[in-house]
C-alpha cells in the first residue's frame, strides 16, 4: 500500500468524523466549524486526487464563503441560556 492510499483512507477517516461531529454537536457554532473542517479535508482530497480546480472551488467556495455565511448567521441570531 502506498503512502497516498494510506493518507487518503486517513483523510476520509478524519472526514467521516468531522461528519458526525457535524450533526451530533449541539453547539451550532462548533458544529459549523466542524463543517468548516470536513470541508477543507474534502479539498485536501480532491488535491490528492489530482482534481486541483475542484480542491480550489471546493476550499474557496465551501470553506470559504460558505462557513462565513454560516458563522455570521450564528454570530446575529440571539441565542437562549448558555
Amino acid at each position: 500500500m502506498a503512502f497516498i492510499d494510506l493518507l487518503q483512507i486517513v483523510l476520509i477517516f478524519i472526514t467521516v468524523i468531522f461528519a458526525i461531529l457535524t450533526v451530533e454537536l449541539r453547539d451550532l457554532l462548533h458544529a459549523v466549524i466542524a463543517l468548516c473542517g470536513m470541508s477543507i479535508v474534502i479539498g485536501v482530497l480532491f488535491w490528492l486526487l489530482s482534481a486541483p480546480y475542484v480542491a480550489v472551488f471546493q476550499l474557496l467556495v465551501y470553506a470559504g464563503a460558505v462557513i462565513v455565511l454560516f458563522v455570521a448567521a450564528v454570530m446575529l441570531t440571539t441565542r437562549k441560556g448558555s
